[in-house]
């Protein structure tokens, strides 16, 4: 099989987990890198052998001819990126958050449309393997008719006035930060287990006076199919974890037959009505983030340009993230719960 040729825009820190995730994939090799910054380009395609480095993304595009260019530079640059990669006819991956406003995610989603490129949105969280294999159980009907699902987010990595710096220092400016940045993957999870979301509710707050925009929050989700949703994020405090990044926090998920729980350290844990909870086991890898999320969801793209599958958070249905994400900032504005529609 002819390998895919894989084209990287971006070196900061998540970049390396998407690096690590090409480098292992077997019948895909990365031809080319860039960033604003040539040395470093070159220092990262040195570590995942890279064959090219570029300063300018358009140079990139223009020599390698990739067949798909990953996108894993900061908001404000996805939409030139999408618009480049369009313009050649190059699939592309972009990560999120997809844009800084609804507005210039929708005018990026109309130009991979336009073009008839794929538009894949580098959403990851849903492939983490626990989730995996809750909506394989759901799919089984192992819970019945399903009622609720809690997630409460506690990385315990945004205490004091040094918080977000040594990994992601631009984490402090944003005005907007634990819904657009973070709790964004657990909208998009919640509707991959639970449905379409019909309504919102939100009160959300800044616990840390260093950083510009909120670090914490109660998000509730009324579900079309009737399941109940509650995101309780808090960036400041940890839950029981060796690594309290591997699943940032501690879900529950509830039906007729009983209760699933994820702890911190991936391990569910499964308690039907009436008798003792016991562990639920299933197989995952241990490696990369979150359960080399990072890896399936790639792999999850390079089998769709194959012909193996939809696409999952292809740009277009991703924008419904993007609303609700809208409706969560103004019913905290409103302190009203507020009602969705289902058209994009």
């Amino acid at each position: 099989m002819k390998p895919l040729r894989i084209a990287v825009a971006g070196c900061g820190y998540f970049s390396r987990f998407q690096y690590e995730a090409w480098r292992e994939m077997v019948a895909v090799e990365i031809v080319g890198n860039c960033a604003l910054d040539l040395a470093e380009a070159e220092s990262v395609a040195l570590e995942y052998g890279v064959a090219r480095s570029f300063e300018d993304p358009q140079a990139l595009l223009d020599a390698v001819k990739p067949d798909i260019f990953d996108i894993v530079t900061p908001p404000p640059t996805h939409l030139d990126l999408v618009r480049e990669a369009a313009a050649r006819g190059i699939a592309t991956i972009c990560q999120k958050p997809l844009a800084p406003s609804l507005a210039e995610a929708e005018a990026l989603v109309e130009i991979a449309e336009e073009a008839g490129i794929m538009l894949a949105v580098h959403e990851n969280f849903r492939f983490q393997p626990w989730y995996r294999e809750l909506r394989r159980l759901i799919d089984m009907d192992w819970f019945g008719r399903l009622h609720a699902m809690a997630f409460r987010f506690r990385p315990g990595d945004g205490q004091g006035p040094r918080a977000y710096l040594d990994r992601q220092p631009y984490f402090q400016a944003m005005k907007r930060f634990l819904i657009h940045e973070t709790i964004i993957h657990y909208i998009d999870t919640f509707r991959y287990l639970g449905g379409e979301v019909a309504s919102v509710y939100a009160q959300l707050r800044r616990l840390n006076p260093v950083i510009a925009g909120e670090d914490a929050g109660i998000v509730m989700l009324g579900f079309q199919s009737g399941v109940s949703g509650l995101i309780d994020g808090n960036r400041l405090n940890d839950h029981p974890a060796a690594n309290t990044r591997l699943t940032h926090g501690e879900f529950w998920l509830e039906g007729e037959t009983g209760v699933m729980r994820l702890d911190g350290d991936g391990g569910l844990w499964w308690k039907a009505h009436g008798l003792p909870e016991t562990r639920h086991d299933y197989v995952w890898r241990d490696r990369g983030f979150a359960g080399d999320c990072v890896y399936a969801f790639q792999r999850h793209v390079v089998d769709h340009l194959r012909d193996q599958g939809a696409l999952e958070t292809a740009g277009r249905d991703y924008l419904r993230n993007i609303r609700i994400e809208e409706a969560v900032y103004e019913s905290d504005r409103s302190g009203h719960r507020v009602d969705l529609d289902f058209e994009v």
